[in-house]
Parts: structure tokens; sequence; C-alpha cells
């Protein structure tokens, strides 16, 4: 068979692998394999969107008497665990996909999470080993889902060919919204018809069952070719990747060969751990890491502040009943949900550098133009939903687009982990949000203090967009090997820098 379809290159030299399975994945046009791909492994935001928004609904029922009696604080800490847990499972499941593989851990991680949610749903009262057990199984679940961040990030950026890269992570990342409709919807029925009791521990079991779905068909993918190459495991990878042809082939494509001059040169080495990240972020890619740092941060801070005080303003500011609140939340989250599946292609087709600086501008902007109507008072409940709805139509792909950065900027050998680490270092300072907004809403005396607060958080976006306009990459189109070189690579082309 043609190398390039078929048969891996031949080594150069003693050790080193020459390989075109990069060029093979690329290649591709897309294909019902990539359909399946994207079910199985994207439906991991959904379920983070869906845990989130039911566990912001279920909390306040857990303080009544027929549930389990807790008080606020109790009730306020399940939200504090669970982000521990997702920032504990990312940075220690992004270390073992690097080192184990990307297909061991997107099923390891899954079933962390179902065994995790399950679990809390047999909670059976509020005395210490109760609560004890509850904020356990809390984490448990975080980290599941903290662990499939990382994991299904480099899987599917991997196995996911360059002139599609941008559109499906931004695409997917943005289906947490589908999951937090799922989630509001689901918990508007089970605590409004269903026995409190009852209802809240079904609301639990929504993602475990959805998870269960989707369990079959995370066993039938394959590892990721990219990774089993840069590992020595040359007859695993070239299986691998003759499974992932088949199935292209299956659709009516017909694969040409590809050039020999498009191969990469691998010596394998052993497993790179978070030394050899912190090596790669601080000394061979510090530009690289001020732009990954900046736009986790400034989306993330942004969205939590807004995101989970949503429902403050629109009950301190608007008089909503606490009832209906979730009702405007499907408005809000639809928008989040519209706007990286309708812009995403953009990235790829306009470029990475103009579409993220300009929706993280355009979302200050207008985040700083509301502001200003709410301040003057000119805004109710629905107009501001509305403006919202806008903002984060725009926002919501810039916040996607920074997952797809860090998930392509870095080395494929410790990838995993740096979507970890920015992943990790973005959820501590995006926890500062609420709190800091929560301040500013108060008992909604002053509307000028969240005035302010609406302002920075305009600016802090504003900075982020400015970052990538100085320091971002231009990555549509091209292979992940050329945006950044493996560290295994044996290659006189520059590597990359900055």
């Amino acid at each position: 068979m043609a190398a390039g379809l078929g048969s891996p290159a031949p080594a150069s030299d003693s050790g080193t692998i020459r390989s075109l399975i990069p060029a093979r994945i690329d290649r591709l046009s897309w294909s019902p394999f990539h359909t399946r791909m994207i079910l199985a492994l994207g439906t991991a935001w959904v379920l983070d969107g869906l845990e989130i928004t039911i566990a912001s609904a279920i909390g306040p029922v857990l303080t009544e008497k027929e549930t389990l009696a807790l008080s606020s604080t109790e009730v306020g800490a399940i939200a504090t665990v669970y982000l521990l847990g997702e920032v504990f499972g990312a940075l220690f499941f992004g270390r073992l996909s690097d080192a184990l593989g990307r297909k061991n851990l997107f099923i390891v991680t899954l079933g962390v999470y179902l065994a995790g949610n399950a679990l809390t749903a047999l909670t059976w009262g509020n005395d210490a080993a109760a609560i004890a057990f509850l904020y356990l199984t809390r984490f448990i679940a975080g980290a599941g889902i903290g662990g499939e961040y990382a994991a299904i990030n480099s899987a599917i950026d991997e196995m996911m060919p360059a002139k599609y890269r941008g559109r499906v992570d931004i695409g997917v990342n943005g289906t947490y919204w589908g999951g937090a409709i799922l989630g509001t919807l689901g918990t508007f029925v089970l605590l409004n018809q269903i026995d409190l009791n009852l209802g809240w521990r079904l609301g639990f079991l929504i993602g475990p069952i959805i998870g269960a779905c989707i369990w079959s068909l995370r066993k039938h993918l394959p590892e990721s070719p990219r990774w089993l190459i840069m590992h020595g495991r040359e007859a695993e990878a070239e299986e691998n990747i003759q499974q992932i042809e088949r199935a292209v082939e299956s659709s009516g494509q017909r694969l040409t060969p590809v050039d020999e001059s498009k191969a990469i040169d691998i010596r394998p080495t052993e497993a790179h751990g978070y030394l050899s990240l912190i090596r790669v972020l601080f000394k061979q890619l510090p530009q690289r890491s001020i732009l990954g740092a900046s736009l986790m941060i400034t989306q993330s801070f942004l969205y939590n502040a807004i995101f989970f005080t949503y429902t403050l303003v629109l009950t301190k500011f608007y008089g909503v009943d606490e009832k209906n609140a979730p009702i405007y939340l499907i408005a809000f989250a639809a928008g989040n949900l519209i706007g990286p599946l309708t812009i995403g292609h953009l990235f790829d087709v306009i470029g990475r550098r103009k579409m993220i600086a300009g929706t993280y501008l355009l979302s200050g902007v207008l985040l700083a133009i509301t502001a200003v109507m709410f301040n003057a008072g000119i805004l109710n409940a629905i107009t501001q939903t509305v403006a919202w709805c806008v903002i984060f139509f725009f926002a919501s792909a810039g916040a996607s687009s920074a997952y797809l950065t860090v998930s392509e900027i870095f080395p494929l050998e410790i990838r995993a982990q740096a979507i970890a680490v920015f992943f990790a270092i973005a959820q501590c300072f995006g926890a500062i949000g609420p709190i800091f907004y929560g301040w500013l809403i108060g008992e909604g005396e002053d509307p000028g203090k969240l005035f302010i607060g609406y302002l920075i958080g305009a600016a802090v976006m504003a900075i982020g967009g400015i970052v990538e306009i100085f320091l971002g990459v231009d990555a549509e189109g091209k292979s992940l090997e050329d945006v950044a070189t493996p560290l295994s690579a044996v290659t006189t082309r520059p590597r990359a820098t900055g």
C-alpha cells in the first residue's frame, strides 16, 4: 500500500520514527466517524453545564426539612467542593492522560463522574457522616469533569483534521450551555412536579443517565494515533490510523496518498511531567503562556461573575420572583449556545487572532454599553436578559476559543497537562468573580456599585482581546505539529518560540 495510505514512512535512522500520521489525519474530510467522535467526547461540556445548573437549582431545596435540612453555609460549600474537585481532577488526570493515553483517560474520567454523581443521590441526612459523604461525592464528580476537560480537548484536537479544528473545539465547548438548558428544564420539572426528597435525587441522576448512554460510543473510539506515535508505539499508531481511514472510506471518500515531504521524524522519549511543562511554559514559550493565561483568566472571571449572580440581579434590582428566575436563564443560556455554533467556523476561515481578539473586545464594549444603560435605569428584566444574550453570543465564542488556544499552542507530550494547568488557574481566578459581584449587588440598594463592577468586567475582557492582538498564534488550518513542534521531534525546522 502506498505510503501515506496504510503504511508508515521508513525511519531515517536507528531510534527515529518517520511518520505521516499527522498529515494523514489532517487530509481527511468530514465523515460520520468525526460526528461519532464529537457525540462521544463532546458530551463532557454538556455534562458540566448540566451539573453546575442542577447543583445551583437544587442547593436551596436541600435546606428544606423534607430533604436534607442543610444550613445555607453547608449548601454553599457544595459548589466550592465541586470546584476543588474539578481543579484536582484536571491536574491529576491531565498528567495521566499525557502519560497513559487519551482513550484510557476519557473512559476513566467518565466513570469517575458517573460514580460521583450517582453516589450523591444516596446522601441520607445532615449528620456529620452524611455531610462528609455528600462533599466527597461532589468532589469525585468534579474530579471526573475536570479530568474530562484535559483528556478530551487533547483527543479531539489530535484526531480532528486541521481545517475543522477551530470550529469543532469552539462548538463543543459552547455545548456547556446546552447542558445548562437541560439542567434548568429538568430541575424545573423535578422540583415542582415530584416530591422534593425524591426530585433532588433524580436531578443528580440526569447527568449519569446521559453519560451512560455515551459510554459504549467512547469504548469503540480509537486511541489518538498522534499520541501513540509520539510515544514510540508505531504499530498501534498504524492500526488506529487505519481504523480511522477505513471508517472515513466507508462513507464514500477516496483517500489519496500523502506526500513524503509531510513526514515528521520522532525520537520517542520518556513521559514528560509537570517539570517539563514548567520548562516549556516559562523558558521556551513564555509569550504563549502569557497568552493562554490571559485568555483563560479573563473569560473565567467574567463568566463566573455574571452567571453565578444573574439571579441576584434579577431578583434584587428587577423584582423577579425567585421561582421564575430560571426561565430567564434559559434565554441567557440560549445566547451562549448559539454564538459558538453559528460563528465558530469563522475562527477557521477569518483566523484565530482576528476572531479571538474581536469577540473579546466586542463583548467588552457591549458590556460597557449595557452597564451605562443599567445605571441609567432604562433596562428591565427582559431587556437586561436580551442584553446579556447579545453580549454572551460573542463572549461565549471567545471563551470557547480560550480553551481552543491552550489546547493547540503547546507540544503534544504536555498538551493535556497544559490544558489542566490553565483550566485550574482560570477556575481559581474565576472564583473571585461571584464573591466580588455578590458584594457589589448586596441587597440591590446601590446600582452604582454594580455599574462599576460591569465596567471592570468589560475592561477585563478587553485586556484578553488586546493580549490576543499582540501575542496571538495564527493556528488556523495548520497541523498541530506546525503550531507547536513536539518535544520528541527530530527536525531542522525552527521550533515554535514566544
